[in-house]
């Protein structure tokens, strides 16, 4: 029998999921205004501190994460070594006191011929038109370019502002993806970047155009092909009869029909209360592999035109075909960076039995993903930098989704698990600053107790404050949302928890991490990752040292 690894409450480190739990630890529903305290919303505050166990002094702890049943990212475990060292800095020996996990460099790069250069290898999920990524932007934002993360704008932004302007069915005027740009690009430094995606609606309202006119190559531009939480276009859902009429004079599918008279009865009388905004499906005018191949390349030949330097392409859940075609594709047309999302990814809103049902899940996905890509590179052919997406939240699911595409994945995708600390910070922020509750959208009253048992001001509660402050200076901190501090401190904690489980594999440099450092927890895991089972892994060597 399998112990879970992740349930409901978390004795060891004093958290506890509002929700059901799911393989990322985080709740299956995420709420904006919630009080607490999974260990990534706990994270957000006390960062560091809550890789070790409560209550240091008076107790001990043992794993309850032994048994493994199923394939999951859980079902993998991270190996570790007794001696040796790896990666370590120019400067540095591999001397013990050198060797200590401070010194794991975490910095990555992706890109073909401009390199892309990061911090730390997370970047979010794509953050698009629904109103949750409007409300909290400035926290992701701001939060990700200080860190050194990339951040993606997600499609349909330009389609569903009401202020931006269209002449000729082509933006010329974008206020909202404006302030998505500017407010990343504010703090930016050379680290991260800002990635921009495009749809079919994106694609006919000249968002590529208006970017490029305006922005050049300050922006990576994404082409989406799907995404792990649904095989369906973009949605969301808004409450105004009005929008809606807007929405679908905009081009896009609003469900029910806002023009209906019937649909407008309805809603006049309370038993419509919402409408739905659904994008549409790609190429469902093409029949087969070539065709898509050579729609891909026209696209791709067109934003390289318009001065493009840098395009990524983002792929959903989708069967071996549509991944090989996103792999050999990527590949021929050079594109900086594949973002691969596999089932078990987050959404802002799907079809919640879609959610449950569809796709191919992550690890599954992932490891032929890494197949592949590998016979293009026994090949001779070019290959492109992966980033796999799909239900990543703690450190050591970094660790493993790093670990089972290297040396091809550079980068982990994450969507809910960087959204929360945004939340949280501004929530506190609406609560120490009434002034600004509105502006941040803040959802408290007062302090929970979750909060103010840490403290009662940003300097007490956030453990990143002072590292923030020594980056941008005492002034500038009255300009940094809370919600960006809250950001900062879970990605520090992610950071070092990395660092540890990297230093444990006497991998100093995040360039050093393999496939070596994983082994499967069952045989299922291991046929269908191709990752050694943890009994079979370095057997024959161990059997060697016997009878040697």
């Amino acid at each position: 029998m399998s112990m879970l690894r992740f349930t409901k409450g978390n004795d060891v480190l004093g958290t506890a999921n509002r929700g059901n739990p799911a393989e990322s630890s985080l709740c299956t529903l995420c709420r904006a205004d919630c009080t607490g305290k999974c260990e990534t919303w706990m994270s957000s505050m006390i960062g560091r501190k809550l890789l070790y166990p409560r209550d240091f002094g008076v107790v001990t702890a043992g794993a309850n994460n032994i048994t493994h049943t199923g394939i999951s990212y859980n079902a993998l475990r991270i190996q570790g070594y007794a001696y040796g060292s790896k990666g370590m800095a120019p400067g540095l020996s591999n001397d013990p006191d050198d060797c200590i996990f401070p010194n794991v460099s975490l910095e990555s790069e992706f890109g073909q011929e401009i390199k892309t250069k990061v911090r730390v290898p997370i970047m979010t999920g794509a953050l698009g038109s629904t109103f949750i990524a409007a409300k909290y932007w400035d926290s992701f934002a701001i939060g990700c370019s200080l860190v050194g993360a990339p951040i993606v704008v997600g499609e349909n932004v330009v389609g569903v502002d009401k202020e931006s302007v269209l002449e000729g069915g082509k933006i010329v005027k974008a206020p909202e993806l404006d302030r998505r740009i500017d407010t990343y690009l504010r703090y930016n430094d050379g680290y991260g970047a800002i990635i921009v995606q495009m749809n079919v609606e994106d694609a006919r309202n000249g968002v590529a155009e208006y970017i490029a006119n305006k922005y050049g190559d300050k922006v990576i531009m994404e082409l989406k092909w799907g995404q792990g939480a649904k095989d369906i276009g973009g949605e969301i859902q808004v409450k105004s009869l009005e929008y809606a009429k807007f929405l679908k004079d905009r081009g896009y599918v609003v469900d029910p029909d806002p023009e209906k008279a019937s649909v407008q009865e309805a809603f006049k009388n309370g038993s419509i209360k919402s409408f739905a905004r659904h994008s549409r499906l790609g190429a469902t005018n093409l029949s087969n592999v070539d065709q898509v191949r050579e729609d891909f390349m026209k696209n791709i030949e067109y934003l390289r035109g318009l001065g493009f330097k840098r395009i990524s392409l983002k792929t959903g859940a989708y069967g071996m075909e549509a991944l090989a075609m996103a792999i050999k594709f990527a590949s021929e047309a050079k594109l900086d960076l594949l973002t691969i999302d596999g089932a078990g990814g987050g959404t802002g809103m799907s079809p919640w039995n879609m959610m449950q049902s569809w796709g191919v899940p992550s690890p599954i996905l992932h490891a032929k993903a890494y197949e592949y890509t590998s016979m293009l590179a026994a090949a001779g052919k070019n290959t492109t930098d992966l980033s796999f997406a799909g239900g990543f939240a703690l450190e050591d699911s970094i660790f493993k989704g790093l670990a089972l595409g290297a040396p091809y994945t550079k980068m982990i995708c994450m969507g809910r698990s960087l959204m929360v600390p945004g939340f949280l910070g501004s929530n506190i922020e609406g609560v120490l600053r009434p002034d600004r509750r509105e502006a941040v959208n803040g959802n408290w009253d007062a302090l929970p107790k979750t909060v103010s048992e840490i403290g009662s001001k940003a300097e007490e509660i956030f453990a990143g404050y002072y590292d923030i402050q020594a980056k941008v200076g005492a002034d500038e901190m009255k300009n940094i949302p809370y919600g960006a501090m809250a950001i900062w401190t879970l990605a520090d904690k992610l950071a070092a928890g990395l660092q540890q489980l990297l230093a444990g594999a006497r991998k100093f440099n995040l360039s050093e991490i393999s496939r070596d450092d994983l082994v499967s927890g069952n045989r299922e895991t291991e046929r269908e990752t191709k990752i050694p089972f943890v009994g079979d892994a370095g057997d024959e060597i161990a059997k060697a040292i016997l009878k040697g």
